[in-house]
């Protein structure tokens, strides 16, 4: 070994943090050192021409396409698609999940922003809709989306995650899937609209007043009961996602953004709000998005989402190109607030190291994780845990589960795992 291995490699035993070759979170900022041993590991040799001649690629002799109305991706990335789940002879009723292994960053452009949808995407006429809002009101109202339009707007970037979201960590047996298939209903976008308390103010809140009922415009006259006391927050009439109008499989023309609450809430196509002093009881917050408990029942109106965290790189369908610097990299969320910190381990949980968020962290947003990794080949099993700024830390699964009769798929949030094989494969299990 020569001079600079032997320095290189002193320096990484100086910053690892955590057992299997966690290494400290400011090695990501000190580039030469990480970047030292990417350049190890890789056997290219570069070359450059002084000119453009034969040896070009073809992309070079040849002018590109004209201009688009539409900017589309590239054909290359024709893979970075949605991840489909319908329902047996009903087209219209299903989930579609985003790839969320195969992005980057934290903001989810709005072709992969994952669906769920009961009976349909519905094509609106935008100029024959309007939301009604009306029971416990001193005047009811109803606005187009002209009259929307006029309103002041502001712009927040939230996640939304379906409650079913992960669902199958409930399984007895760990599911060989994707990342992206198994933390999917999951995605990111930066929404701007009017805020719900300044039209309910608009209309009136009587005293008595405690739920507010949001009905879809959809085939299934999609509803939930929420609590008066989220819409006068930092509830939103979202009309924009991501910079353009949202688009029909989220709700266009309008729908309803309930921050870090689970995404059923929110409901699309939103063309009612019923003021009322008791929640209505509806079909999907009875027999679906409860939770059931060992005893026979069931808890209902579970809203937030949790302290969550999951490991997207490396992850199963990925493998390992040999023992080196790797950089670990996941997504971090809570519905009450910001993440404080995520912890990854390499040893199944043994030991833990603090991971470097990116900036900025975003109060109920996705937070992107980064931890320097010295892989030496040895079979590890890689971990994550986040904790919110309430204090709140991810639970084991097997903490989660003991919680639950068997078969509750809702509201998952427990630690995941990923394990790594010496010939580089990676395998989802529970540890």
């Amino acid at each position: 070994m020569g001079e600079l291995e032997k320095t290189e490699a002193a320096n990484l035993r100086e910053e690892t943090v955590a057992g299997n070759g966690l290494i400290h979170r400011r090695a990501l900022l000190r580039t030469a050192l990480f970047s030292a041993g990417i350049a190890a590991a890789s056997a290219g040799t570069a070359r450059a021409d002084d000119s453009v001649g034969a040896d070009a690629p073809e992309w070079m002799k040849t002018p590109g396409k004209p201009f688009s109305a539409y900017g589309t991706p590239s054909h290359w990335q024709e893979k970075v698609q949605r991840i489909f789940t319908i329902a047996p002879g009903r087209a219209g009723t299903g989930v579609s999940r985003t790839p969320l292994h195969l992005l980057e960053g934290t903001i989810t452009p709005a072709g992969l922003h994952f669906e769920r949808h009961h009976n349909g995407v519905p094509d609106i006429d935008p100029g024959k809709h309007e939301l009604y809002i009306h029971g416990m009101v001193k005047r009811p109202l109803a606005f187009s989306l002209d009259a929307l339009m006029r309103y002041p707007m502001e712009t927040q970037i939230r996640f939304i995650e379906c409650s079913g979201n992960s669902g199958i960590f409930s399984q007895p047996q760990a599911a060989q899937v994707t990342a992206g298939e198994l933390n999917g209903l999951l995605s990111c976008s930066e929404w701007t609209g009017v805020k719900l308390f300044t039209l309910l103010a608009d209309a009136g809140i009587t005293k008595d007043a405690k739920w507010v009922i949001a009905e879809g415009a959809d085939a299934a006259a999609m509803s939930r009961s929420i609590p008066l006391e989220k819409c006068m927050d930092d509830a939103m009439i979202a009309l924009y996602q991501n910079g353009e109008a949202i688009r029909p499989e989220q709700g266009f023309p309008m729908r309803l953004l309930l921050p870090g609450f689970e995404g059923n809430m929110n409901v699309k196509w939103l063309r009612r709000l019923n003021v009322t002093d008791a929640p209505v009881d509806a079909r999907d917050e009875t027999s679906h998005y409860t939770e059931l408990m060992p005893g026979g029942k069931a808890r209902q109106f579970m809203f937030a989402q949790g302290a969550k965290s999951a490991i997207l790189k490396p992850s199963f369908g990925m493998s390992m190109k040999g023992p080196g610097l790797y950089e670990i990299s996941g997504l971090a969320w809570s519905g009450a607030g910001r993440v404080s910190k995520v912890e990854v381990s390499a040893d199944g949980g043994k030991s833990w190291g603090a991971a470097a968020l990116t900036g900025p962290v975003l109060p109920k947003a996705l937070t992107r994780f980064r931890m320097a990794w010295n892989w030496k080949g040895q079979p590890s099993t890689l971990m994550s845990r986040a904790t919110d700024e309430t204090g709140v830390t991810q639970p084991t699964r097997a903490a989660w589960i003991a919680e639950y009769a068997p078969g509750q798929g809702y509201h998952f949030n427990g630690i995941q795992s990923w394990d790594i094989a010496a010939d580089g494969t990676v395998k989802n299990v529970y540890a």
